[in-house]
């Protein structure tokens, strides 16, 4: 990098993804430029955000000169189109050598080659697929039944999961300071809490109540006795109905195959079910609307485990999800892509929602934080943050005991690897260099957790 002091990014691409990373750098001490070839989408930009904008193409040598490319320290190219996206990496990456280059590309070509991307000349830090991040998603909230949301940490080993408190919960009206009460001595954090839809770090003085969503962080071979410990007991995922048979669809249908889950998949273009048919071997294929009440019934979706609407219309998601959902299909997960719909899916009823957009925007955000973070994920929309990253030796946080970090309200630290070992840490736990940190941050405070980790920054 080629200071601390300020960060230059320049991010190609105005749409939902571009917009939206340069809304969250917008409030941090980030020097953002923003370059898009449609006045439309820039006139939202800067009417609504303070960075700098520029109207041409991002694969345009002229363009990322002017836009100061050999300056920046990070590029970030997410347009629509794969191939615009990579054009720009190549030509920053001649106008710069150091610069670090993040591509959004969709397009399994290109991550089946992703070795000639990454490695000389265009040397790309990430290609970033939306689509295979949101299978994976999926694919942990089929692990646990129940949850509202899962990430994961240090290669696996660490979840934070986000659960809706059944009613009888044991834990409602615990005060956390006893938590232990109930769990004794199973390793665990409780990171969040989602009340009347805000969000809330709690301390150890505060409630859990009624209608909570609870977010804990835990060693993933700990989960299940957590989960019966908070009175969460569902059976698991065995029939799947997977409605659209795109990327995503296929992705999932395909990682699902040779395994013991009863797999459906609907499409409504015949050529498409033609090929899905060829190349999945266990999954039955369908051909039909996923909004076909008629064809749901014949399917017995009322006896389903779970639907996943992942078509590339969002509305017919909704309403695929929703029908399945009054025909006594037990969980629902839907694709959306406009961010302005996901606040409204779970009150409508439907169980989980997944955005290939803000996949794209976590994956991004670990390579613009500071210090040796390896990866970092938004919880409740975006009003927190989740990073993972090494303690480095000199930095202000190794060497001391938890208690006396002076992190600021609202920020703490949840768990951490040490080598093959999980801590869950006490307040006397000292942070040693090299630990794999788990630390969870409100949005106003990223910028003093990221000074924290530096080795060269005065920590506040």
């Amino acid at each position: 990098m080629k200071g601390f002091n300020v960060l230059r990014i320049i991010i190609v691409g105005a749409g939902e993804v571009g917009y939206h990373i340069a809304r969250r750098l917008a409030v941090e001490n980030k020097d953002v430029v923003v370059v898009d070839n449609r006045a439309e989408a820039l006139t939202r930009v800067s009417e609504t955000l303070d960075v700098q904008t520029m109207q041409g193409s991002g694969s345009s040598p002229r363009v990322l000169t002017d836009a100061g490319v050999q300056q920046a320290d990070i590029l970030l190219a997410v347009t629509d189109s794969d191939e615009i996206n990579l054009m720009a990496c190549y030509f920053a990456k001649r106008l710069s050598p150091n610069i670090i280059l993040l591509a959004r590309a969709r397009a399994a070509e290109y991550a089946d080659h992703n070795e000639l991307l990454t490695g000389e000349p265009m040397s790309i830090s990430r290609l970033i697929n939306p689509d295979q991040e949101v299978v994976n998603s999926i694919l942990r909230l089929m692990s646990v039944p129940g949850a509202v949301e899962i990430n994961e940490f240090a290669d696996g080993r660490i979840r934070l999961i986000g659960v809706n408190l059944p009613d009888d919960s044991p834990l409602i009206g615990t005060q956390l300071i006893n938590l232990r009460d109930i769990t004794g001595d199973i390793g665990l954090v409780i990171a969040a809490l989602v009340r009347d839809d805000k969000l809330i770090i709690p301390s150890g003085g505060d409630f859990i109540q009624t209608g909570d969503v609870v977010y804990f962080a835990c060693e993933i071979t700990d989960q299940d006795e957590i989960l019966e410990l908070f009175g969460i007991k569902k059976d698991p995922i065995n029939s799947v109905l997977i409605v659209g048979g795109g990327n995503i669809g296929y992705s999932l249908a395909r990682s699902l195959d040779n395994k013991y889950y009863h797999t459906r998949l609907i499409d409504s273009d015949p050529k498409r079910c033609a090929f899905l048919s060829e190349e999945l071997n266990r999954p039955i294929v369908l051909h039909g609307d996923g909004t076909d009440q008629g064809l749901l019934e014949e399917e017995n979706v009322g006896d389903l485990d779970m639907v996943i609407a992942v078509t590339g219309e969002e509305e017919m998601n909704i309403l695929t999800c929703l029908l399945a959902k009054k025909m006594g299909a037990r969980e629902t997960i839907v694709r959306i892509n406009n961010f302005a719909y996901m606040p409204l899916i779970r009150p409508i009823g439907i169980d989980h929602v997944v955005n290939p957009r803000l996949a794209a925007v976590n994956t991004i955000l670990s390579y613009i934080r500071r210090g040796k973070v390896i990866s970092a994920v938004a919880i409740k929309g975006e009003e927190a943050e989740v990073l993972e990253c090494y303690a480095e030796e000199k930095s202000r946080l190794t060497g001391k005991r938890i208690m006396d970090v002076k992190f600021p309200k609202g920020a703490l630290i949840l768990c951490f690897s040490r080598g093959d070992e999980v801590v869950v840490p006490r307040g006397d736990t000292v942070i040693e260099p090299g630990d794999r940190l788990v630390i969870l941050s409100t949005r106003k405070n990223i910028t003093k957790v990221e000074s924290a980790l530096s080795i060269t920054a005065e920590f506040f």
